[in-house]
């Protein structure tokens, strides 16, 4: 089955690098995404059968980004978002009539998902937010502002985190087709103008309350846990991305000519292909590592100590990861010299797309200061 889920994959990949090279090259949304990802039938793939899934147990599925991360971390970040935020907290906070009405149908691409934590004053620190929810009859209202959210423009239902007047934190399931959301996408980026990102402003918007995930209440614990599956498609696809950066650079250093030979046999060329492949071989191993812990929460989920461990490990691959991936992409810039500072060639793509991998699902900063308080103990710890 992990086969045949990973050659689908791969042949989505194939069929999507064209437009997404034309896409990238005019700074534009690629439309074809969905499309051909609903073709391949890649939409659902950690989603059990029951619902419409591919049932892609922990190590098939972070093998999938990996081979999705090759294409850009945009790409990757629409499937991060829509399949590692949104379908998994659904599998594991959703009632039976949210996954036959959500769940099921996000597996076919009849309805995308998307994951709205942060708002334009609670970024690394999501209990600032200020987004609010109050009880009004057999509904909630919603009011407030989020930012920089990626499928925004194109979500039909989104995972909405609010406060109470006694602060504490619920999610909801916000349909974007009802009266009451205002949405804007977000264009002037960096990187990823492949994929969507947007803010959009809820104004009295009500909620029926079956729409509400898990319990009220619970709403952090349950961002807390979409964040571990959030960092590790985020590590996953950076390995993809240096992978891709590494077969880029060593086929330009054995065809490129410089002093009477190819510049892969220059000493100082050889030196950068080699860093990128122990980035490669580092950040696959710490990632295998973070799934098979991730792996034993999975199947005990109430067990802490694992959640803990698989937490830790999580957060450890995606600061190594992303670091890793952005140092990869700029020595495959390096090596391509003038080509390389061209985004008709693909390390420059993931030059810029990678830069943003430090940022969000966890700030560098905010990792190390995780891992710290990890090996210290939480009485260290500098935030809440």
């Amino acid at each position: 089955m992990g086969d045949s889920i990973l050659k689908d994959v791969n042949d989505f990949c194939e069929k999507l690098r064209p437009t997404e090279d034309v896409c990238y090259l005019e700074h534009r949304y690629n439309d074809q995404t969905i499309p051909l990802a609903r073709e391949s039938n890649v939409l659902g793939l950690p989603v059990p059968k029951e619902f419409g899934g591919r049932d892609a147990d922990n190590f098939t599925y972070i093998k999938a980004l990996e081979r999705i991360g090759m294409e850009g971390s945009g790409i990757r970040s629409f499937f991060s978002v829509h399949s590692s935020l949104g379908q998994k907290l659904l599998m594991r906070f959703g009632t039976d009539n949210q996954k036959e009405k959500y769940l099921k149908p996000s597996t076919k691409g009849q309805i995308i998902l998307a994951f709205a934590l942060t708002e334009p004053d609670a970024g690394s620190n999501p209990l600032e937010l200020k987004t609010s929810f109050r009880k009004d009859g057999d509904s909630y209202v919603l009011n407030g502002t989020k930012y920089l959210i990626t499928n925004a423009g194109i979500a039909d239902t989104i995972i909405v985190f609010a406060k109470n007047a006694s602060n504490d934190m619920s999610a909801f399931l916000v349909d974007t087709d009802r009266e009451g959301v205002e949405r804007e996408d977000l264009v002037s980026k960096m990187g990823t103008p492949t994929t969507n990102t947007g803010m959009f402003e809820l104004t009295d918007y009500r909620v029926p309350q079956e729409n509400i995930l898990g319990k009220e209440g619970d709403g952090w614990s349950i961002a807390k846990q979409g964040l571990i599956d959030g960092r590790m498609s985020v590590a996953a696809g950076c390995v993809g991305s240096i992978k891709d950066c590494l077969i880029e650079a060593v086929q330009y250093s054995k065809e490129r000519v410089q002093y009477g030979k190819p510049i892969a046999k220059h000493q100082l060329v050889q030196e950068h292909i080699a860093s990128i492949k122990v980035h490669l071989s580092a950040s696959r191993m710490m990632v295998r590592r973070a799934t098979m812990l991730k792996d034993k929460w999975d199947k005990d989920p109430d067990d802490r100590a694992k959640r803990r461990k698989a937490d830790l490990a999580v957060a450890e691959a995606k600061l190594f990861c992303a670091n890793a991936a952005y140092d990869a992409a700029d020595r495959a810039v390096q090596i391509l010299g003038g080509r390389g500072w061209s985004f008709l060639y693909r390390p420059g793509r993931h030059l810029v797309d990678n830069r943003v991998c430090r940022i969000y699902e966890g700030a560098d900063e905010i990792l190390k200061l995780k891992i710290a308080s990890g090996v210290l103990g939480d009485e260290y710890r500098a935030y809440s």
